[in-house]
């Protein structure tokens, strides 16, 4: 059974820090494309990261210089550290696996998803 499961959410202040986990079983999620998107409410799922399997990076705009996409292949585990944070990064965390593309990520690529992790950023 393909599973990701995302930890690492929690409560910050404006200027704090917070480090997401997404766990991946029965997937090897080095040969996919991985993602880390976010959905606040009342708005649309964006995508903030992505990493290629062959370690390539990229960054929305709102995320690039305080954010950073890594992965640990012996340990299955992406990895999303945030530094930084605003409030406007408050949003459920999501990780998703598919296919790489350069330029903005594109929820229509990932076909594996896990169930979130909340991230609240107070001012």
């Amino acid at each position: 059974q393909v599973q990701l499961v995302e930890s690492g959410g929690g409560s910050v202040q404006s200027g704090g820090s917070l480090k997401l986990s997404c766990v991946a079983s029965g997937y090897a999620l080095s040969s996919y494309g991985m993602g880390w998107f976010r959905q606040a409410p009342g708005k649309e799922r964006e995508g903030v990261a992505s990493i290629s399997p062959g370690g390539f990076t990229t960054y929305a705009d709102s995320a690039k210089g305080r954010f950073t996409i890594s992965r640990d292949n012996a340990k299955n585990t992406l990895y999303l550290q945030m530094n930084s944070l605003e409030p406007e990064d408050s949003a459920m965390y999501y990780c998703a696996g598919g296919k790489f593309r350069w330029g903005p990520l594109r929820s229509g690529d990932y076909n594996v998803w896990g169930q979130g992790t909340q991230v609240t950023v107070s001012s």
